[in-house]
C-alpha cells in the first residue's frame, strides 16, 4: 500500500492519520509542494491525503499550485483512490469539485461540536461517531458543498464539516488528526496564533485536554483507522 501525502506547511503533523497507516505497514511519499510545487503523479498511489496549512484555499499568487492539488484530489477520487483532505486540504478538494471557497467567515478553534447528519448513519468512515462528537478545529474559512457529494457533518459555524465524494473520498474540514500531544505542540509553537484565536488558550487547554480531548482522541483514531481501511 503506498500512500501521497501532501504537506502544507512546514509544521505537519500527521498525528491519527499516522498511527492509523503504522499500523498497516503503509509506506508513504511525503510531499511539500509549498517548497518546490512538487505533487504526486497520478495513479501513483493507492491513496492521497493533503494536511492543513495556513493559506488559504484561494492564495494562487503565493502557492500556485494548490488549483493543481485541487484537480489531482477530485481526479484521484473520481478514479475509486482513496483521497482524504483535512482543514485546508478539504478545502481545496472541495474547490477541485467546482464548489466556491468563503475566506474568513467561518473561526473555529480548539474542540469544538460537530453533529453527523442522516447521511452519515449508513457511511463506512463516519458511522461508529456518536450523532454530536468534540474534535479539534483550527480554521477560519469554509466552502459550499461541492456538487455530487454527500454531506456527513456540519456544525453551527462552518455548515460543511465532512463530505464524502465516490467511495472513498473524504474532505473533513475538522482536525481529526490532532491528538492531544498535537494540540499541545500547536500551543507550544504557535503560542500568539493561538492566543489570536482563543484567548486565554494556554490556560484552559490542560482542563480542555481532559473534558474534551481524551474523548477526541478516541473518535479521532476511529475515523482514521476507517479511513484508511477504504484503500
Amino acid at each position: 500500500m503506498r500512500v501521497a501525502i501532501v504537506e502544507n506547511t512546514k509544521i505537519t503533523h500527521h498525528g491519527q492519520v499516522g498511527v492509523a497507516l503504522h499500523e498497516v505497514g503503509a509506506l508513504v511519499d511525503v510531499y511539500r509542494p509549498f517548497r518546490d510545487g512538487v505533487l504526486p503523479e497520478g495513479g501513483s498511489f493507492d491513496a492521497l491525503i493533503s494536511f492543513g496549512g495556513e493559506q488559504s484555499a484561494l492564495d494562487d499568487h503565493t502557492h500556485p499550485y494548490l488549483a493543481r492539488l485541487g484537480a489531482l484530489m477530485a481526479q484521484s477520487a473520481a478514479a475509486d483512490i482513496a483521497v482524504l483532505g483535512i482543514c485546508l486540504g478539504a478545502q481545496v478538494f472541495a474547490r477541485g469539485l467546482g464548489a466556491q471557497n468563503h475566506l474568513g467567515i467561518a473561526q473555529e478553534f480548539g474542540w469544538c461540536p460537530v453533529s453527523l447528519r442522516p447521511e452519515a448513519r449508513l457511511d463506512p468512515v463516519l458511522s461508529a461517531l456518536p450523532d454530536q462528537f468534540d474534535i479539534f478545529e483550527w480554521h477560519s474559512d469554509t466552502f459550499t458543498l461541492p456538487p455530487n457529494t454527500t454531506h456527513l457533518a456540519t456544525s453551527p459555524v462552518a455548515g460543511v464539516q465532512c463530505f464524502r465524494h465516490g467511495r472513498a473520498g473524504y474532505g473533513m474540514q475538522f482536525h481529526f488528526e490532532a491528538s492531544r500531544a498535537v494540540a499541545r505542540d500547536w500551543a507550544r509553537t504557535f503560542p500568539e496564533l493561538s492566543e489570536k484565536m482563543h484567548q486565554g488558550w494556554a490556560e484552559v487547554l490542560p482542563q480542555r485536554e481532559i473534558t474534551q480531548g481524551i474523548q477526541a482522541d478516541a473518535h479521532g483514531l476511529m475515523l482514521a483507522r476507517a479511513w484508511v481501511n477504504l484503500i
